[in-house]
């Protein structure tokens, strides 16, 4: 009886960790897309199904930062099983939340919290391995946005200054081309580096539970699952962080587009070549930030960036107290009945949260829409006036009696008014 019920929580444990890479998926989509869509250089549905298939495909490239998760941050000998669904179920509470307000938050830091905060739970200070988390964890967190928003701001600068001269027609049709490609290269990036944290999650559970050698590498079903779900998680889209990404940080043109995603690219490759759990979210949101503080004029909103900080700030804690909380409740229930407990509150939770979104929704139709619009005001299609080609632009509703009252009233008294 004992073995059916470990078998049991072994494959909630796997299928919660698959939950939480279909999470992922589409919370981190923006990351790769979001300024590719804001430029029109590709249409939201293409870019979202180039960006899955390239996702999938980084997921085959590299297995270093599976390993960093599976046995850099925690002592294996400290846990059970139960703490690690725990730890999931705080990751992917936090990944709902944040997608449901719009916030590029970190999905690795949800799951390293969530984990982390588990283990606290189960086994106190001993079952975390501190070293592993400062340098694996908070020291990329710190540094990486940091170094993304400096390489961006470089890079648009020198391209601004290149193209100086050149009509906008001419370089936003040749940099839309390289976004293609930039915008390629950060999904390709994602997949090697987010998809492995989840494998990392399920070969620990898999560990744990004794069903392979402590030594063992990621087996190939684990990788191919976790490929699999998050590509199909990035291929619905995260329209929500999609359009806070593109629309809400900077009002963005083709040549800052490429140059953030080129930089986003870079350093997500890097990190991942040395096992960095590394927050593609704050490379992405430091590269688009730094393409604007690059661009000479370029308006950057920086409350929506604080707000972004604040995610940031609150994601290992929250995503922690989550798991512990989760934990705590299935060892004081005790057995599979706690178990299912926890199973069934992250089940409402999600659906609370899934309804709420259904509110005001956002998809492929309107993740273009102006940022700054009139609260309450309609909206309605306006012909673009660029001379190119594109989807229609939206804009607010004019009351046009208002307007030629406005209008006679900067103009001043009529002639045959004056004396």
């Amino acid at each position: 009886m004992v073995n059916v019920t470990e078998t049991l929580l072994l494959v909630l444990v796997v299928v919660t960790a698959l939950a939480f890479d279909f999470t992922n998926g589409f919370h981190d989509t923006g990351n790769a897309m979001a300024t590719s869509i804001a430029t029109r250089a590709l249409k939201p549905k293409t870019a979202v199904l180039l960006s899955a298939v390239l996702n999938m495909a980084g997921a085959f490239l590299s297995l270093a930062v599976a390993a960093t998760i599976a046995k850099g941050l925690v002592d294996a000998g400290a846990i059970n099983l139960e703490v690690v669904f725990a730890g999931l179920v705080g990751g992917i509470v936090w990944n709902l939340l944040t997608w449901l307000l719009g916030l590029p938050s970190s999905s690795s830091h949800a799951l390293v919290g969530g984990v982390i905060g588990a283990v606290l739970a189960a086994a106190g200070t001993s079952g975390v391995i501190w070293s592993g988390v400062v340098s694996k964890v908070l020291a990329p967190a710190l540094l990486a946005p940091v170094i993304a928003i400096g390489v961006a701001a470089v890079g648009t600068f020198l391209v601004a200054r290149l193209t100086k001269g050149v009509s906008q027609d001419v370089t936003s049709r040749g940099f839309r081309w390289g976004q293609v490609g930039s915008a390629s290269l950060v999904s390709l990036a994602h997949g090697t580096n987010d998809a492995q944290k989840s494998m990392g999650i399920i070969l620990l559970a898999l560990i744990t539970a004794g069903a392979v050698p402590a030594d063992s590498s990621v087996p190939f079903w684990v990788i191919l699952s976790c490929a699999f779900f998050m590509a199909l998680g990035t291929y619905l889209g995260g329209w929500r962080i999609i359009r806070t990404l593109g629309k809400g940080l900077v009002e963005i043109d083709s040549r800052q587009g490429m140059a953030a995603e080129t930089s986003s690219a870079a350093v997500i490759l890097l990190s991942s070549h040395f096992g960095f759990s590394l927050s593609t979210t704050h490379v992405a949101t430091g590269s688009i930030l730094g393409s604007g503080v690059g661009m000479p004029g370029a308006k950057v909103r920086w409350g929506v960036a604080g707000r972004m900080l604040a995610a940031w700030g609150l994601t290992l804690p929250a995503a922690g107290i989550v798991g512990a909380v989760c934990y705590w409740i299935q060892h004081g229930v005790g057995g599979v009945l706690g178990t299912l407990i926890v199973l069934a509150l992250l089940l409402g939770v999600s659906f609370t949260i899934w309804t709420a979104s259904r509110r005001k929704p956002v998809d492929h139709s309107n993740v273009n829409e102006e940022w700054d619009e009139t609260k309450g005001a309609k909206l309605q299609v306006e012909v673009p006036t660029t001379g190119e080609v594109g989807d229609p632009q939206v804009g607010p509703v004019v009351d046009e009696r208002r307007a030629a009252v406005v209008s006679a009233i900067a103009a001043g008294p009529s002639e045959g008014n004056t004396k």
